[in-house]
């Protein structure tokens, strides 16, 4: 394995987890904010998307993580790292902050050129993310529970079971990257569970967790927990002015374009959901 390819935003969770084990793994890789046109046609922007080398693209964070090498996750645990995500439709309360936080990811294109190109074509995805969780909320399909605490309990009790450090062995494996990552997309922009996290009495053991986690990932360069939890870090570097602009000119014309968009993205988001 020389070099993976990953595609898709660090504000997502099943992306963070990716590229925590990536960067535990120490495994040379780029991050690209467009999908590639193999998975475009497949699955519109679904992501996390990655390609090992030269091989084919792989869809699915814990298919990703278990090709990398690390141990397949129990469709259990998965189902409780699904219901760890509720809470993230609280990203959108304010329209103002959802949309500021993605311009400030920007691309990491090492052309400038192709850097603009990415950052003005970028907005489709966060536009359709906006329109999906406001519809999720429209439904009713994202209920809140009474305590936001609850979803976390599970681990907290893995941890105590465990006599280890981590959820489910001696090393962090692909449980500990997929809530990690779920941790890094609640704190992408501050929503209720990061408080339930930061003060919830049944949850020491999580955040004695999430202390380790913080500092074995200190050199990780899109750590956004370290703004609420210890050791505390920087947040991660963000885009530069000029890229921020031709971000905001792209919404604008995505905007613009309406018409013409919100059909894709209703069209994208049905046949997804049928494939």
């Amino acid at each position: 394995m020389q070099h993976v390819e990953v595609y898709g935003t660090d504000h997502s969770p099943w992306v963070q987890a990716v590229l925590l084990g990536l960067y535990d793994a120490k495994i040379d890789h780029h991050l690209r904010s467009l999908p590639p046109l193999q998975t475009f046609k497949k699955a519109g922007i679904m992501m996390p998307a990655a390609r090992i080398d030269d091989g084919e693209w792989q869809l699915e964070s814990a298919d990703i993580l278990q090709s990398l090498g690390f141990k397949a996750v129990p469709k259990e645990h998965q189902r409780l790292i699904m219901r760890s995500w509720r809470g993230l439709t609280h990203r959108v309360d304010s329209s103002a902050l959802f949309w500021s936080n993605f311009s400030l990811a920007g691309d990491t294109s090492p052309s400038y050129l192709r850097r603009q190109i990415n950052n003005l074509l970028r907005p489709f995805m966060p536009l359709t993310f906006f329109l999906l969780i406001h519809f999720l909320r429209l439904t009713g399909r994202s209920s809140n529970p009474k305590n936001f605490g609850d979803q976390f309990v599970p681990f907290e009790d893995m941890l105590k079971t465990s006599g280890t450090r981590y959820l489910c062995s001696s090393e962090p494996n692909s449980l500990d990257f997929l809530l990690f990552g779920m941790v890094q997309s609640h704190c992408t922009t501050y929503v209720p569970p990061v408080h339930a996290l930061q003060t919830d009495e049944r949850l020491e053991r999580l955040r004695k967790w999430l202390a380790t986690m913080q500092k074995r990932f200190e050199g990780y360069d899109r750590l956004y927990s370290g703004v609420y939890f210890p050791p505390h870090t920087l947040r991660p570097k963000i885009a530069t002015g000029s890229e921020r602009l031709v971000f905001w000119i792209g919404a604008a014309l995505m905007l613009a374009a309406f018409p013409i968009t919100v059909p894709l993205i209703i069209f994208l988001s049905v046949r997804n959901r049928m494939g």
